[in-house]
C-alpha cells in the first residue's frame, strides 16, 4: 500500500516528465526566433490567420478539457456516478448555436478583443466593464486549473502542493509569453495526445489489475449505483438531472465557444468562417472522446476500490486525488508510465492556462491599453503593444498563481470550476446576446442588466449555509490493513439535515447558475433598455447589421432596401411634376 507525500517516481519517470516539459517550452523558443519572431500584435495574438483546421479544433478542446476533466470528472464518476456525462450532450446542442449565430458576428468584426462588439454595439462603458468582469472570472478559473495538477504532483512525486503549483505556473508563463498564440495552439496539439495517452495508461494498468475482465466494470458499477443517465425530474435543487445537465452544458458552452476570449481569438486564427466552423464541429467529437475515456476511468477506479476506499480508508484526503493515487499506487510498477500520467495531467493544465494568458494579455492591450493612449492622443506602437503584451502575460501569471495557493479549500474541483465560472458566463453570454439578437437593447440597459445578474449570481454562489452533500455508498470491509477506530467504514448518499432547512436559492443546483445569469441578464437588460428609451422619449437608431446574428441582420438589411426604393420612386415623381409644372 503506498502512502502519499513520499515519491514513487523512478528515474524513467523523471526522464518522461523532463521530456515533456522540454518539448513544451522548446515549441515557445520556436516560434520567438521562427517566422515573424512574435514582434507583431497580429503574430502574437492570431498568427497571422495561418492555423490549419486539425490542429485548431484539437487546441478548441484541450483548452477547454483541462486536468480538471482528468482528475475532478473521475472523481466526480466515481462518487457519484455517470450522470455528469450529460453535461456534455448539452455541448452537441450548443455548437451549431456557436457556428451559425455567434461565430459569424466576431468573423465579420474581426477583432483582437471580443468587447470591441460591446462598444460597437452599445459603447465605451459596456465594453469596459463586460471586459473586467471576464478578466476576473479567467483569472479565477486559472487559479482552480493550475491548482489541480498539484494534486497529481503530491500524491507521485511527495512535492508539496506550493511546489507543484509554482512549477507548472512558471514553465507555462514561460513559454506562452515568449511564443505567442501560435506556440500555444502547437502545444496544445501535442498536450491533447498525452492527454490521451495518460487515460490510456490508467485504463491500461486497471485492465491488468482486473485480469482483463472489464465486463465486470459495469456489473459492479451498477451494483454501486454509479450508472445513471437519465433523471427527468424539473426540480432546479436536485444537484445532477437531465434538464439541469443538458441545458447548463449548452449555455456553458455557449458562453465559452461563443462569446469568450478564449476561443474566440483561437477561431480567428484561420482563413476562413468555413474553416473556423469545421474546426468547432471536430472540437466536439474529440472533446466526447476525452470524455468517455475520463467517465469510463472513474468507473474503473470505482471497481478497483470498490470494496476498500481511498478516503474511507484514510489513504487519501479528497476524491479529487482518486487518480493520482492510482498512479502513485499501481502505475509504478511499470517503469515510465507514472511519468506519462503525470505529464498528461501537467499538459492538461499547461494548455488551458497558456490559453488563458494569451487572451488576458490580448484584452489588456486591447481594452485597456489602447483607449488609454488614445485619449492621450497617442498611437501604440505595434512592437509596443507586443511587448505590453508579453510584460501583462507573465504579470498575469503570477497573479493566477496566488489564486492558485487558495483554491485548496473550494471544494469538489468540478464543481467549484463550474460555479466560479459561472457566476460571470452567464451574465456575459447575456450581454452578447442581448446586443445580437435585439435590436430595442441599449448600453445602459444592457450595463444595469450585466451588473444585476452578476450580483445575483454571486449572491447565491457565496450565500451561506448551503446543504451539503456526501458521495454514494463506499466501503473499507475488503481493506487489507486495520482501519482506525473502525474496519467497515461506510459513507452513504444524500444530503445532510433536512432539504427545506436551507434558502431555496441556495439550494439550487450549479448546473442552472448559468442559464439564470443569462436570463437575468437579458430580460433586465431589455426591460431597463424599453423603459430608459421611453423616460428619456429616446428614438430606437437603426443597429448595424453585421453587429447582429445572421437571419436578424438580414432581415433588418431587407427592411431597411424597401424605404430606399420607395424613397427613390417619390424623388423621382416630385421631380417628374417639377419638370412638368416648369414645362
Amino acid at each position: 500500500m503506498t502512502s502519499l507525500g513520499s515519491s514513487v517516481l523512478q528515474w524513467t519517470d523523471y526522464v518522461v516528465v523532463g521530456i515533456v516539459l522540454s518539448i513544451s517550452t522548446g515549441i515557445g523558443i520556436y516560434y520567438r526566433f521562427s517566422g515573424g519572431r512574435q514582434k507583431t500584435a497580429e503574430e502574437y495574438f492570431s498568427a497571422n490567420r495561418s492555423m490549419s483546421i486539425i490542429p485548431l479544433a484539437i487546441a478548441l478542446m484541450v483548452s477547454f478539457m483541462s486536468a480538471i476533466t482528468l482528475l475532478g470528472i473521475s472523481a466526480e464518476v466515481y462518487t457519484r456516478g455517470t450522470q455528469f456525462t450529460m453535461f456534455y450532450v448539452g455541448f452537441a446542442f450548443g455548437t451549431p448555436i456557436v457556428a451559425h449565430f455567434y461565430l459569424p458576428v466576431f468573423w465579420e468584426l474581426q477583432t483582437k478583443s471580443v468587447f470591441e462588439y460591446l462598444e460597437k454595439r452599445f459603447g465605451s462603458t459596456s465594453r469596459m466593464v463586460a471586459s473586467i468582469a471576464n478578466s476576473l472570472q479567467l483569472i479565477l478559473y486559472t487559479g482552480v486549473v493550475l491548482y489541480a495538477p498539484s494534486l497529481a504532483l503530491e500524491a507521485t512525486t511527495g512535492l508539496s502542493g506550493t511546489m507543484s503549483i509554482l512549477l507548472i505556473g512558471i514553465i507555462c508563463t514561460f513559454y506562452s509569453t515568449i511564443g505567442g498564440i501560435k506556440a500555444v495552439l502547437i502545444t496544445d496539439v501535442f498536450q491533447g495526445f498525452l492527454m490521451f495517452a495518460a487515460l490510456f495508461a490508467v485504463l491500461g494498468v486497471a485492465t491488468y489489475e482486473l485480469d482483463g475482465e472489464l465486463s465486470q466494470v459495469w456489473e459492479i458499477s451498477e451494483k454501486g449505483r454509479r450508472i445513471e443517465f437519465f433523471d427527468f425530474r424539473f426540480d432546479p435543487t436536485i444537484r445532477h438531472t437531465w434538464w439541469g445537465l443538458t441545458i447548463g452544458g449548452m449555455c456553458v458552452f455557449i458562453s465559452l465557444y461563443g462569446t469568450n476570449q478564449v476561443q474566440i481569438q483561437r477561431l480567428l486564427t484561420v482563413k476562413s468562417l468555413t474553416a473556423a466552423r469545421v474546426s468547432l464541429y471536430l472540437n466536439w467529437p474529440l472533446m466526447i472522446g476525452l470524455c468517455f475515456l475520463t467517465v469510463f476511468s472513474g468507473l474503473v477506479l470505482y471497481t478497483v476500490y470498490h470494496n476498500c476506499d481511498p478516503v474511507a480508508s484514510g489513504m487519501i484526503s479528497s476524491y479529487d486525488k482518486i487518480m493520482p493515487y492510482f498512479a502513485a499506487e499501481r502505475l509504478s510498477k511499470f517503469p515510465g508510465l507514472t511519468g506519462l500520467f503525470v505529464s498528461g495531467v501537467f499538459s492538461a493544465s499547461l494548455s488551458t492556462i497558456s490559453a488563458v494568458l494569451n487572451s488576458l494579455s490580448a484584452i489588456a492591450v486591447e481594452d485597456y491599453l489602447k483607449p488609454f493612449y488614445n485619449k492621450k492622443d497617442e498611437e501604440l506602437s505595434d512592437a509596443r503593444a507586443t511587448l505590453f503584451g508579453k510584460i501583462i502575460a507573465i504579470t498575469i501569471g503570477f497573479i493566477c498563481l496566488a489564486i492558485a495557493f487558495l483554491v485548496g479549500n473550494f471544494g469538489s474541483l468540478v464543481q467549484a470550476t463550474i460555479a466560479v465560472s459561472a457566476a460571470f458566463n452567464g451574465p456575459l453570454l447575456g450581454i452578447f446576446t442581448l446586443g445580437m439578437f435585439t435590436e430595442q437593447a441599449n448600453e445602459k440597459g444592457a450595463v444595469i442588466g450585466l451588473l444585476t445578474a452578476i450580483s445575483f449570481m454571486m449572491w447565491i454562489i457565496l450565500g451561506t449555509p448551503k446543504p451539503p452533500l456526501s458521495p454514494l455508498p463506499v466501503t473499507t470491509e475488503g481493506c487489507n490493513f486495520t482501519i482506525a477506530g473502525n474496519n467497515t467504514s461506510i459513507l452513504s448518499a444524500g444530503i445532510t439535515g433536512e432539504k427545506s432547512f436551507y434558502f431555496y436559492l441556495y439550494r439550487i443546483s450549479y448546473m442552472w447558475y448559468s442559464p439564470i445569469g443569462l436570463t437575468i441578464t437579458m430580460v433586465v437588460g431589455y426591460l431597463a433598455s424599453v423603459a430608459i428609451r421611453k423616460i428619456s422619449q429616446e428614438t430606437i437608431p437603426e443597429p448595424d447589421p453585421s453587429l447582429l446574428t445572421p437571419f436578424l441582420a438580414a432581415r433588418i438589411r431587407k427592411r431597411s432596401s424597401k424605404p430606399t426604393k420607395m424613397a427613390s420612386s417619390q424623388d423621382f415623381i416630385l421631380e417628374s411634376n417639377d419638370q412638368l409644372s416648369r414645362y
